[in-house]
């Protein structure tokens, strides 16, 4: 979609993801290699009980899912920043993720526009795991 065909308000959601626990260690042994992340024997002593994702890795998957869903499509110049990140409840192996995104902003810039998401991820079950401002310049 373009900058003219977005509106404030306007809200849109993705399909599904599984998360497994060998993608889980995969990624943080590569990008976040924490114990609560990589090692099951510390991680099951944590707080969290057990093997949890890195707030990357549910960002990356976040960033995914809204990617996925083909809303900017071509017509997304580049992103321009994320704000106001917010990991809300660890992410384990087996949880199933789906995100919405909320227009909350739009600018004009020149030659495009600007627009800011509200990003929201979610368990199936309801419970939101990470939340941010994502920004984008997109054709007009």
């Amino acid at each position: 979609m373009k900058f003219k065909e977005l509106s404030i308000g306007q809200k849109f959601e993705t399909l599904s993801y599984k998360v497994g626990k060998n993608e889980i260690m995969t990624f943080a042994s590569q990008f976040d290699p924490q114990y609560m992340h990589i090692d099951e024997e510390k991680a099951k002593q944590s707080r969290f009980k057990g093997i949890i994702a890195s707030g990357l890795h549910t960002l990356s998957l976040s960033f995914k899912l809204w990617v996925e869903t083909g809303v900017l499509g071509e017509d997304v110049i580049a992103g321009t920043g994320v704000n106001n990140l917010k990991f809300t409840k660890p992410v384990y192996p087996e949880d199933v993720l789906y995100v919405t995104a909320e227009v909350i902003k739009k600018e004009e810039r020149k030659g495009a526009g600007e627009v800011t998401l509200l990003l929201s991820s979610y368990k199936n079950n309801g419970e939101q795991v990470l939340q941010a401002e994502i920004s984008a310049l997109v054709s007009k």
